[in-house]
Parts: structure tokens; C-alpha cells; sequence
């Protein structure tokens, strides 16, 4: 068989080439031609199919997304914004930490385990690259009906790689979500999260400079595993009976990772690297591209120097392998004996594939014969920009008429008990301890909060107890009712979320899951989606410092709802001043901040109760919100406060259900004045918390929440061993602990 070379590319202008089974369309294939001036090569077909996959180029959300940029507020703490493997953040006291979030979707749903683990691999190099130890991974999950049967298989398995690859790792899974809807039965969403921590100085960029610099792979050999994978399956919608294209799943090896991580950071602390790419989606694709195309000259690589798992892979398979635990570094030609020595004191395979060049061509060779020969801008940053036809679908208007407020209600107390129980034994509700027990949450001795809490907190500096708080939330039932407001919901809570551990709201990172780019309605929930979070993030100034586009999540026509995923990071000068969410003594004084509103659309009551989906998610007050956060970060910050808990699914009477069973101490409540018990307990109105005010401190918290104008309602106090509502009812904590605790078990036994 001949070689494809570019020579021979040249000479065979006719000759037929598979770009529409690569993903690509007529269009693309001929802007390909136009570019190079005669056909691709197969290799270069192949990389430009991967790099121009939805999933590599963000094709058709790239105008949508430019609002995170236009619209991006102010921020003294920004160091690396949008466009590098991971945005990276000012904390103070010369620590910077960089966090991003992604998605591992399709791979998760056909191989769940691999599909999870390799997940929370690639995020953890992306975090790695940018010179940063990993300290933290979180994992926001969604999968179908919790008594499905495809739920069992798929659930246990996702659970399963994420902690066996983050357990290996050493890296505690601080927090995330567990979420069931009959929306995501075809298609789970598996988003990752990860945090690292770095000095200022040890920010490290994708890009290759200086002519003559040494281009070296390093970590796993290169296998047959992935190729294509998240790339071109990531791009693809499902079929009713499965997934249109199968590339094989990526198959982890922690083990191999930890080695990779502890090398890579010795290799940084030598400043042995002029720049560095991990291989993620596309490979060796994405990495040459990425690295020549962000640098300053051009890229000469030896493909066939690859260290390989498998000798009879093709130039074009080693160029789209996806094989996880891989690293692309430029390095200086004096200072590459020094990081091979490193590489091979961790055992890890290190090997020279090329050299940065003068020119401006990406140009890889097999044994000595041209087979690419590429502007790497255009396979890498000058993809195909699509202006996707979008149009509020014809059904907004009936399902936002349909609200919830026509659902019949409670008729009195014992009506109430049974819908508070039902409503904490519900899946989404109860326990995720199932789940969460099976990651390590302490290993490093530094996470000072864990699930269930409100956000997760991780110590970074030992002696003066610097740290940062992460929370991811999303909603992809009031993004279904109103994906502008949605988005801006799953800032708000997630930002309220961070803020109520006490920790400051310093930038978002988002991983954006959506249907298919190419219905019109998907892509109008994409573009409000993101017109919301911009607009939020500008309002609550927390710039987006990067993350991820997950598209083509649905099954044949049926797509999920619009679930954008929202992580936000906050700083807090001294961790042991944070605040849990458990109410740990009798006596305290229970109260609510923010006001309460007749809001019921999409919420828990509805859907649980009526399994209902209708009417308007919540009204947002962003000024109110932030707010709420300096309330609760001062209440924090001066010994005003001993518990707080965020208001969201399930309203406040989940909320206190869950301080209640967290502290093991019950609570007696009093219906505030112009509030049926209903509405007290169920809505799930925005910018509101529970807090837990020593009778000591009631003065001061009263005074500081009207000096600032927020509403403060004292509404119960920590006693007993029940939840009572007086008047209305009262559930000891052992019934509720009994419902909350055994849905989860009894769904998976």
C-alpha cells in the first residue's frame, strides 16, 4: 500500500477520502483543500477531522460564547483567562490556584468506568499543564430515572471509575452532584472537575517558542485505545439503539498518572519546559497544533518515533489516539538530558519527537517521507465558525403557561408531613452518601469541608490557612422553563453556595450540555443560556475563566434539558473560620435571610409530589445575591454565625432537614406572619439561606443584616429531636433519617 504523502497527495488530486465517516462535512472538507491547495494527505485528513470535530473546535458555539470575554467584569484576581488549558486565579499570599470543569458524556454511557475515570484523568492534566499540583476533583453527575434499569448498570459504573481513578490518584473528591431525571436516560451527563494550586510564578502556557526547542512526548505509550474517541463521539448524537459511531472508550491507568503528575512537577520546579500541552480530546492532533499554532514559529515531528502499545498502528490512528497519561513538552536544547533523567527516575517513557522550527508550517513525517504539512493555525484556531439558524421553540409558550401554581396543594398538617417525606426520600433529594462514600474525601489532610456541605474547602497554605471553596450547580429544570434565567440560577447558587461556607466568590468556570447544535430550539436554549451567564457574571463580577461546550447530548430526537453546569471558586483567608452547614447545638436561633415568594415552577414539590414540569423557575435579584453573599461571608468572618445553608431544590424545609440530620439536633419552626406553612416550606425562591445565630450574637447579626437591608427572619430555634412546624406537625429526625438515608441503597441493591 502506497504511503499518502504529501507528494502523493499532490499527484492524486481524485483519489476518493472518507471525510464524511471522520465527521466532516462536503463544505469542510473542500475549505480543507482550499487551504493546503490540492487534497489531505490521509494524516492530515485525520487531524483536521478531530480538530474540527464540535467537541475540539467549538464550531457552532464559538459566537455564543465570545460574550464571556465581551462581557467579562473587572477583576484584579484574572491571571489566565479564556483560551489555555485552564483559567488561573490571584488568592493572595503569591498562590494562585487554576480550576476547570469538562465533560466526558457519550464515553461515560457506553463504557461507564473507563468513560468516568478517563474523565477525571484528562481534567487533572489540564489542571497539571498549567504548572499547578492537582489538590481537588469534584464530579457533577445527571442520569436517567433513578428506577430505571439502565440506571444500575450505568450509575454504579461512573461512581466507580471516578473514585477508583481519583482514589489512586490521591486526589480528594471534595463535592458535585448527583441528579436523576428521565431526560438523561440515553444520555448521562459526567462532568469533572479540578482544582490545583501553584506560586504565581509557576504559571506555565500551551505554546511552542524558540527554534531549535526540543518537542518531547512523555508518560504512556501510544495505543489503539480512543482513537477518534471523545472527539468524534462527543460530535455525534445518538441513535435510538446506541451511539452512531463506537471509537473505543479510553482506558486509564492511574497509576501511571500519579507517576506522570509527581514527574511533571519535579520537571516544572527545575524550570526545565519553555511550554507544555497535555493529550487530551484528539490526541497528538491537538497537542502539535495546539503547541506550534500558539508559538511563534513552526513544528517538525518524526511521527514514527511515537512509542507505541501496538506496531500496527496506522500514522493516521497514532494521530487521533486519545491513549490517556500522555504529555507534549517543549524543552531547550541543554536542559533535555536533564528531563529525560527526571523521566526516567519516575519510570516514566520520555521521548524526542521533533523540534520547533523556523518556518510556519506544521510539518510531520513517518520514516522520513512527508505525510503533513499544515499551517497549524488553521487545523488548531481557524476551524469552521457556524452561525446556527436559532428560534425559541413553538412549545416555550405552553410550558411556560402551565404553571405550577394549578397543582393541588396540602390541606393541612398531616398533608404536609407526608409531602415532606416524600419529598426528602425522593432521589434527587435524599442521601448521595452511597455515592460520595465511595471517594476518598480526606487523603492529603487539607479538605477542611466535603459533600454533603455546601461547597467543598480545601486548605492551600498550612501556617496562615489560606484556602478556596468550590461549588458546581445547575438546573436543568428551570433552564428547561427559561434557559436565561436558568443560567443565571445555576450562578446564583453555586455562588451562594461558596459564600455560605464563607468563603469570597472570586470566578466562574461552566460546562455548558446541550442538545444537538443543529435544532434550531437546542440552540436557542444554548445562546439564552449563555446571554444569562454572561450577563450574571458581569453583574456579580466573576469573570468565566474557561471550561466546556458538551453538545449533541440526545437520543435520535429527544434531547436533554438545557443543563448548564456552573463551578465557582472563592478564597477565604482562614479556613478555620468557615461554616458548616450542621446544626451542632441546641439553643441556636434559627433564621432566614431573603424573602419568600409563591415559586413553585420546577420545582422539587412539583415534580416529586405531581411529577410536573410547567410554569416560570424562580425570579433572580442579583444585587440581592450579592447581597446575601457579604452577610454571610462578614456572619463568617466575625463569629456571627455557627451554621448556614443555602436555599434551592426542595426549599427550605430540605434545607433544614439537612442541618438537622447533619448535626444530629432537631428544630422547632414557626410559620413567619403572611406565609402559609406550604409556601414556608416548599418554595424555592433565589437568594435565600438558613443560618444558625448563637443567642449571644442575635444582636449584632440583627443589627448588621439591617444596617445592609436584608430581610433577617428569626423563624425556629435548634431543639429537640424532631423537625417540628408549630401547629402543623412534627417528624422525628429518626423517621426522616430513615426516609432521606435508604432511597439511594434501595434503588441500586
Amino acid at each position: 500500500m502506497t504511503l499518502d504523502t504529501t507528494k502523493h497527495a499532490a499527484g492524486t488530486p481524485d483519489a476518493d477520502q472518507p471525510w464524511a465517516e471522520l465527521g466532516l462535512k462536503q463544505d469542510e472538507y473542500e475549505r480543507i483543500r482550499d487551504i493546503l491547495g490540492r487534497r489531505p494527505t490521509g494524516a492530515e485528513l485525520a487531524m483536521y477531522s478531530v480538530m474540527w470535530s464540535e467537541h475540539c473546535s467549538y464550531k457552532s458555539s464559538k459566537v455564543h460564547l465570545k460574550q464571556f470575554g465581551e462581557k467579562a467584569p473587572a477583576s484584579d484576581a484574572m491571571l489566565v483567562g479564556i483560551g489555555e488549558n485552564a483559567g488561573v486565579v490571584d488568592v493572595g499570599q503569591g498562590y494562585a490556584v487554576t480550576f476547570k470543569v469538562e465533560s466526558h458524556n457519550h464515553p461515560s454511557y457506553i463504557e461507564p468506568y473507563q468513560g468516568a475515570a478517563t474523565g477525571v484523568g484528562g481534567i487533572v492534566r489540564d489542571i497539571l499543564a498549567m504548572g499547578a499540583r492537582p489538590v481537588a476533583v469534584m464530579d457533577p453527575l445527571r442520569f436517567g430515572a433513578a428506577d430505571h434499569p439502565d440506571t444500575k448498570r450505568v450509575l454504579p459504573g461512573v461512581v466507580a471509575g471516578i473514585g477508583g481513578y481519583g482514589n489512586c490518584l490521591g486526589l480528594p473528591n471534595i463535592g458535585g452532584e448527583v441528579v436523576f431525571d428521565p431526560c438523561y436516560q440515553g444520555n448521562p451527563l459526567v462532568n469533572a472537575l479540578c482544582v490545583g494550586v501553584m506560586k504565581h510564578e509557576d504559571i506555565h502556557l500551551a505554546k511552542a517558542s524558540g527554534a531549535g526547542n526540543k518537542v518531547i512526548l512523555y508518560g504512556a505509550r501510544t495505543g489503539g485505545d480512543g482513537i477518534g474517541g471523545v472527539s468524534v463521539l462527543a460530535s455525534e448524537t445518538f441513535d435510538s439503539t446506541g451511539p452512531a459511531k463506537r471509537p473505543a472508550v479510553q482506558v486509564g491507568d492511574p497509576f501511571q498518572e500519579k507517576l506522570l503528575i509527581e514527574c511533571t512537577l519535579e520537571i516544572f520546579n527545575e524550570d526545565l519546559v519553555a511550554g507544555i500541552q497535555d493529550l487530551g480530546g484528539a490526541g497528538l492532533s491537538c497537542a502539535t497544533s495546539e503547541l506550534a499554532s500558539a508559538g511563534s514559529g513552526g513544528m517538525r515531528v518524526e511521527l514514527d518515533t511515537v512509542p507505541l502499545r501496538d506496531s500496527s498502528l496506522s500514522p493516521e490512528e497514532i494521530l487521533m489516539s486519545e491513549s490517556q497519561e500522555r504529555m507534549c513538552a517543549i524543552v531547550e536544547p541543554g536542559k533535555v538530558d536533564r528531563f529525560l533523567e527526571i523521566c526516567e527516575k519516575w519510570d516514566v517513557i520520555a521521548t524526542v519527537i521533533g523540534e520547533v522550527t523556523e518556518g510556519d508550517r506544521l510539518e510531520i513525517f513517518w520514516h522520513g517521507e512527508q505525510i503533513v504539512d499544515v499551517p497549524p493555525r488553521t487545523v488548531a484556531h481557524e476551524g469552521p465558525v457556524y452561525h446556527r439558524p436559532y428560534e425559541r421553540p413553538s412549545w416555550q409558550d405552553a410550558l411556560q403557561a402551565d404553571g405550577a401554581d394549578k397543582l393541588a396543594r396540602p390541606g393541612g398538617g398531616e398533608e404536609l408531613r407526608e409531602q415532606v417525606l416524600a419529598l426528602v426520600a425522593s432521589p434527587n433529594q435524599a442521601s448521595k452518601s452511597w455515592v460520595t462514600d465511595q471517594y476518598d474525601r480526606f487523603v492529603q489532610g487539607n479538605t477542611v469541608l466535603a459533600q454533603p456541605e455546601d461547597s467543598g474547602m480545601i486548605r492551600i497554605d498550612e501556617e496562615s490557612n489560606l484556602g478556596v471553596a468550590v461549588a458546581t450547580d445547575g438546573n436543568g429544570r428551570y433552564a428547561k422553563l427559561d434557559p436565561y434565567t436558568g443560567a443565571q440560577l445555576a450562578l446564583a447558587e453555586s455562588y451562594r453556595n461558596v459564600a455560605a461556607t464563607g468563603a469570597k466568590p472570586l470566578a466562574v468556570t461552566d460546562c455548558l450540555n446541550f442538545g444537538s447544535p443543529e435544532d434550531p430550539a437546542v440552540m436557542w436554549q444554548f445562546a439564552e443560556a449563555c446571554r444569562g451567564l454572561a450577563d450574571a457574571c458581569l453583574e456579580l463580577g466573576t469573570p468565566v475563566t474557561g471550561g466546556n461546550v458538551s453538545l449533541y447530548n440526545q437520543t435520535g430526537e429527544t434531547a436533554i434539558h438545557p443543563t448548564p453546569v456552573v463551578g465557582v471558586l472563592g478564597v477565604i483567608d482562614d479556613v478555620t473560620r468557615r461554616t458548616p452547614m450542621a446544626f451542632a447545638e441546641e439553643g441556636q436561633l434559627i433564621y432566614l435571610l431573603g424573602d419568600t415568594a409563591d415559586e413553585l415552577g420546577g420545582s422539587a414539590w412539583s415534580q416529586v409530589v405531581h411529577g410536573h414540569l410547567g410554569g416560570l423557575p424562580p425570579k433572580l435579584d442579583l444585587e440581592r445575591e450579592k447581597l446575601l453573599a457579604e452577610i454571610l461571608i462578614a456572619g463568617s468572618r466575625d463569629g456571627m454565625i455557627d451554621a448556614a445553608h443555602d436555599l434551592s431544590d426542595g426549599g427550605l424545609v430540605q434545607a433544614v432537614t439537612e442541618s438537622c440530620l447533619g448535626g444530629g439536633k432537631g428544630a422547632r419552626l414557626v410559620v413567619p406572619d403572611g406565609l402559609s406553612p406550604f409556601v414556608f416550606l416548599f418554595s424555592e425562591s433565589a437568594s435565600r439561606a438558613i443560618v444558625a445565630v448563637p443567642r449571644s450574637e442575635e444582636v449584632r447579626f440583627n443589627d448588621m443584616c439591617g444596617a445592609r437591608g436584608m430581610p433577617a427572619t428569626r423563624i425556629g430555634v435548634v431543639d429537640g429531636d424532631a423537625v417540628e412546624v408549630q401547629g402543623e406537625f412534627s417528624i422525628p429526625l429518626a423517621e426522616l433519617r430513615a426516609a432521606h438515608d435508604a432511597t439511594i441503597p434501595a434503588l441500586l441493591a
